[in-house]
């Protein structure tokens, strides 16, 4: 929650634009731009037409991604004869472009696929790892206590080693149709030849330009009077071009072994700012991780999503599967009391997020015990209708070791990309470089991550090792939810996702309950405003129907904050004749359809 956030933060020049381009993940707080007309085309639907809250396409084929032009690469892939995951991959590569703040190849992500062939569903993890180097105590402080989030955020003691590239290239070995070169194409052209400047992207920039001020992309974002770059400016990334250049000819190992992987571990290690060790054998020896999805019902339908690292699968069947006994069909979406039911199980799900999520290969993690149908029912029993929990507490699921405590260290940030094809494949990936703008470290023309700030500061809680700990090669906990949707009957209905840190798994679970109780549409789901409950607070996502529902959820016992939620959602769904996806308009998002005719014309080609 913003406001809680706040109340963490110190002052400083370069705290209080990060600070300010978070908030404006959500443009309910920015002015209207004045643009120029041919941007004012390219973005008619971001800047334009902000009612409903997201965009919708229908077609064979779909790609839904938080900037038109990224959907647009994804949809070239599908003209050219690819399918959804060569669609997915060169939508991830051209936001490294266009949306630098949030996601790229200095990051990593999680990605859950829906075989149309098989039938089977595939996970793949591709979160940063720590490198070999960082020991449990790189976030304290002298005095022994952890320093502060927002201060580790910026330089080298934040930064993980990058999953996307190592990610994109397993997509593509297992499930890729079209060359690997093809899929960097429309990236490299954006780099190379110019992309503009979105109002969004120059609001976030001219809040945070501190953060870019100080790197090797200055010349880039900001003029020559260090001023940041106005909407509609056309900007070129040569660094950047010469980097995808080179992945695209001559594969991953271009980025995990030799000058890049080289560049990275220098801008690491002598970054100027907490400067920490990696080298190049950390990126030569990272791995992405193939997981079993997590699955749970939620009446009748089944709901698949990430595994741990990742906490938002099993948070996300926590909160469905809590709320399953209550009516909230009857209920609909403008009674408090439905809401207040969403708060409260949100904030059981949180509570357990916090001492149980982790990574599997160093921490034992309940995950088995967590979605356990009876525990979910124990919790669920805590629920009243009519009055707010005093306090949320972690419960002991099945298999579960000694709880101990955890906390919240993740910040919005991230992008999410859907995409399905004609044959039925379903792709449904969460990109991240985490804070805006990452760590403000930059390598090959491309932003690095702050990932490691996702790892608990204090890495012993009274006298036990807490899960989320800081430790060499392993993976920070997330709140990102890939998810699949499957029917009573046991068809692939869609796929779901999100972006902004720990409200993610608020905005799917919101989204799903939107689709299956209350029957709205998918751009309609997806612009249904978003509570967020972690914690002693709720927060109403400020300026929608939720803010007369303020009062009601007040006398139920909720300490109630309205604030400017980071909303970033993109979803697809089955319908007759093929498939219709949506992106959340509240970032620019967009969704973008490709007819059979032009994949067969590209098949005849």
């Amino acid at each position: 929650m913003l406001d809680a956030t706040r109340a963490r933060l110190p002052n400083g020049p370069m705290i209080r634009p990060l600070l300010i381009a978070l908030a404006l993940a959500s443009p309910a707080m920015a002015q209207t731009a004045r643009i120029e007309p041919q941007t004012a085309r390219l973005f008619e639907r971001a800047a334009n037409a902000r009612s409903p809250a997201s965009t919708a396409a229908q077609g064979a084929a779909v790609v839904s991604s938080a900037d038109p032009r990224a959907a647009a690469a994804g949809a070239e892939m599908m003209r050219r004869g690819g399918n959804a995951a060569d669609a997915a991959i060169a939508t991830v590569i051209a936001l490294t472009v266009v949306e630098p703040q949030s996601s790229g190849l200095g990051g990593g992500g999680f990605f859950v696929f829906h075989d149309a062939k098989t039938g089977r569903m595939v996970a793949i993890d591709g979160r940063e790892t720590a490198p070999a180097a960082a020991l449990p105590t790189r976030f304290l402080g002298a005095d022994g206590k952890p320093v502060d989030h927002f201060q580790a955020v910026w330089g080298g003691g934040s930064v993980g080693v990058p999953g996307t590239v190592a990610l994109a290239a397993r997509v593509h070995q297992r499930f890729g149709k079209l060359p690997w070169a093809d899929l960097f194409a429309p990236a490299i052209r954006l780099a190379r030849d110019g992309w503009m400047l979105s109002p969004r992207g120059a609001r976030i920039l001219g809040a945070a330009h501190e953060m870019v001020a100080g790197s090797a992309l200055a010349s880039v974002f900001l003029g020559s009077d260090g001023s940041p770059k106005p909407a509609g400016a056309r900007l070129t990334n040569p660094a950047l071009a010469a980097t995808l250049e080179a992945v695209a000819r001559d594969g991953p190992d271009a980025f995990y072994k030799g000058p890049i992987a080289e560049g990275i571990a220098r801008a690491v290690s002598q970054a100027p700012r907490a400067p920490s060790p990696m080298t190049a054998a950390d990126l030569a020896n990272y791995r992405v991780v193939e997981r079993t999805p997590v699955c749970g019902t939620y009446r009748g339908w089944r709901i698949c999503s990430m595994a741990p690292p990742s906490s938002g699968g099993v948070a996300l069947i926590q909160i469905l599967g809590q709320l399953e006994r209550f009516d909230m069909t009857k209920l609909g979406r403008d009674n408090p009391i439905a809401w207040h039911l969403i708060a409260e199980s949100q904030r059981l799900a949180y509570a357990d997020r916090e001492v149980w999520a982790g990574d599997p290969g160093f921490v034992p993690v309940p995950t088995d015990g967590l979605i356990d149908p009876d525990y979910i029912a124990a919790r669920s029993a805590l629920i009243r209708l009519d009055r707010a929990l005093p306090a949320a507490q972690p419960g002991t699921p099945p298999g579960a070791p000694v709880p101990p405590p955890g906390s919240d260290s993740e910040v919005p940030g991230t992008s999410h990309i859907v995409a399905a094809d004609a044959a039925g494949n379903v792709v449904s990936w969460t990109s991240t470089i985490e804070s805006i703008f990452g760590s403000g470290q930059v390598a090959g023309g491309f932003f690095l991550n702050n990932e490691l700030t996702d790892f608990d500061f204090a890495p012993m809680r009274d006298g036990r090792p807490a899960p989320n700990a800081l430790a060499a090669g392993k993976r920070p906990r997330s709140s990102m939810a890939p998810t699949l949707i499957y029917t009573p009957d046991g068809r692939l209905y869609g796929a779901i996702g999100a972006a902004g840190g720990a409200t993610i798994i608020a905005q799917v679970a919101k989204t799903v309950i939107a689709l299956i109780d209350w029957h709205l549409s998918v751009e309609d789901a997806i612009a249904l405003p978003v509570l967020y409950a972690n914690g002693p607070r709720v927060a109403l996502e400020r300026g929608t129907r939720l803010d007369g529902m303020a009062a009601a959820l007040k006398a139920m016992g909720h300490n109630v904050v309205l604030a400017d939620l980071p909303t970033k959602t993109g979803a697809v769904v089955r319908v007759r004749g093929g498939w219709r996806a949506a992106a959340d308009n509240r970032t620019e998002g967009q969704a973008v359809a490709v007819s059979t005719v032009a994949m067969a014309a590209a098949r005849a080609r």
